[in-house]
């Protein structure tokens, strides 16, 4: 704990030495779930984890791939399994420390261990060596040519001070457990930690030793991160100047913004797809009904696409502001067809039709976990789709709760129907396919929640990883989303459209994937 204070202390030290100290007040729905960066894989926590850590690969706010800690990439012509990183020298950590490829062997064995959150997205790693200071050997089961594309959320951490402060292992989110990394942050990134308090306030300032100081506007001395839940104080917050910057704009709010003359709003098609998932297997969690699990029928899980009216929670619950989707993929990733993302007609007969012919004419009850702080009104989503379900016999009781508490639920397979989001940062299917319909494991099907199991699939899933074969890869997975779409494991709503409200001399940049990268941001 004392080397933190002495991290704050000198941070405090090098805000108030700023020639021009500039400080951006920035608020979201949710805070950070941790501060360990392999802990857990999930939107809001990578956001501020990525102003203090780096990965070796990153992605702009034009979603272009880029070096950050690496600055150069290649594969063996002769061994495509093998990858050589080249890292940028003269790189250290916020208390001094030099980062070498010592760093990055470190915290990829790290981000592939038992309680990482984040080892999905490098299962086809099966070694990471150093060659030297400043080159890396990554060496993958068969050839990967995503590889590069699967780090920008892999952050590297310091490998002394981890086992210094006995924080060598992941922090067990899930099991409760608080850890020196969870509260801490010594990272290479363009702002350190100087005070955190979870779920009210995270401050960090300009770390006046980042390698790209100069290479990057930097604009902002500080950062003071406020995470709030209510979306009325949220957009009042902004009108009455109390922050400068917010995510998470509620929709019915955003003409109230663009009348402002002090105010603006910054838009965009988000990397990003909100649906609902379902626990196909024999036995609900929360009780069966007579006759079994319902959801184990393809027929009632048709019904419930049927009776799901994307178009009039576009037009009442977010005003607009979503794309109905008819496939858990966003526009952006390899794989996307306007033909797969058609959209099931809302037909309540021919719904109420498949209840009966799968048994099920009375209907039966059924718990939807629901977040009520990481999506565009996602509370309200869940409260109208409770009403479309009734239409067909469905009784569902809605649960509501913060991330903190729902995404556990999800994880540890004790939801039958719950509301998910998903971006994709590779911009390619296999990560959908990797993370939502493996079969669950220890390496694939991390977020899978709902007990969908098909061999073909996994052994596809894994196939794609390693094709290097573009045509033949393309093909495979037009198969694979033909073979899921028609199981019907998840009820895709819409995808998000990404609104960012600030005042009128923040120069944000603006990216589908909703990190926000301040060190890109300007002061116009």
């Amino acid at each position: 704990m004392m080397k933190h204070l002495l991290l704050a202390a000198t941070a405090m030290t090098l805000t108030m030495g700023a020639a021009q100290a500039e400080t951006l007040r920035w608020a979201r729905s949710g805070d950070a779930l941790t501060l360990d960066p392999h802990a857990q894989n999930e939107g809001p926590t990578l956001a501020m984890m990525q102003q203090m850590m780096e990965p070796l690969v990153l992605r702009n706010p034009a979603g272009e791939l880029e070096g950050a800690l690496a600055t150069s990439w290649t594969v063996n012509p002769e061994n495509p399994d093998i990858w050589t990183f080249t890292l940028r020298e003269g790189v250290t950590f916020h208390d001094g420390a030099a980062f070498t490829a010592e760093d990055v062997v470190f915290s990829m064995e790290r981000a592939l261990s038992e309680n990482s959150d984040m080892k999905g997205l490098i299962s086809s790693v099966a070694s990471v060596e150093a060659n030297g200071d400043y080159e890396v050997i990554v060496t993958t089961k068969g050839p990967n040519p995503l590889l590069p594309a699967s780090l920008p959320n892999i952050l590297m951490i310091d490998k002394d001070w981890a086992e210094a402060n006995s924080t060598v292992d992941v922090q067990d989110v899930e099991g409760g457990e608080e850890t020196f990394a969870s509260q801490n942050v010594n990272g290479t990134g363009p702002y350190m930690l100087v005070s955190r308090e979870a779920d009210v306030k995270t401050e960090m300032t300009r770390f006046d030793g980042y390698w790209g100081i100069d290479e990057f506007p930097m604009a902002y001395s500080d950062i003071v991160y406020t995470p709030i839940q209510n979306p009325s104080t949220r957009i009042a917050a902004l009108l009455s100047g109390e922050v400068d910057f917010i995510q998470d704009v509620p929709v019915q709010d955003l003409q109230r913004v663009e009348d402002s003359d002090e105010l603006k709003i910054m838009s965009s098609p988000q990397n990003r797809v909100i649906f609902f998932g379902m626990n196909v297997s024999d036995e609900l969690v929360n009780g069966n009904p007579e006759g079994g699990n319902p959801l184990a029928d393809v027929r009632v899980r048709q019904a419930m696409n049927m009776a799901l009216n994307r178009d009039a929670i576009r037009q009442v619950v977010m005003r607009g502001q979503s794309i109905p989707a008819g496939v858990i993929m966003p526009p952006f990733v390899s794989g996307w067809t306007e033909e797969l993302n058609t959209v099931p007609a809302t037909d309540l007969d021919a719904a109420r039709a498949l209840m009966a012919e799968a048994g099920w004419t009375d209907g039966f009850s059924i718990q939807l976990d629901c977040p009520n702080d990481r999506y565009v009104n996602d509370e309200a989503i869940c409260q109208a789709t409770v009403g479309m379900m009734a239409q067909i016999g469905i009784t569902v009781n809605l649960n509501a709760q913060p991330k903190a508490q729902h995404f556990p639920v999800v994880n540890g397979l004790e939801s039958d129907f719950y509301m998910m989001g998903w971006g994709v940062p590779s911009y390619d299917s296999e990560y959908i396919f990797n993370f939502l319909y493996h079969t669950k494991g220890d390496l694939y099907g991390t977020w899978n929640g709902t007990r969908y199991s098909n061999p073909q699939i996994d052994e596809m899933t894994q196939a794609i990883a390693a094709e290097v074969d573009l045509e033949a890869r393309d093909a495979t997975i037009a198969q694979m989303w033909d073979i899921v779409k028609e199981d019907v494991v998840y009820l895709p709503v819409h995808h998000q459209m990404l609104n960012w409200a600030m005042r009128n001399e923040v120069g944000a940049a603006v990216d589908a994937d909703d990190q926000v990268k301040v060190k890109y941001f300007t002061i116009d």
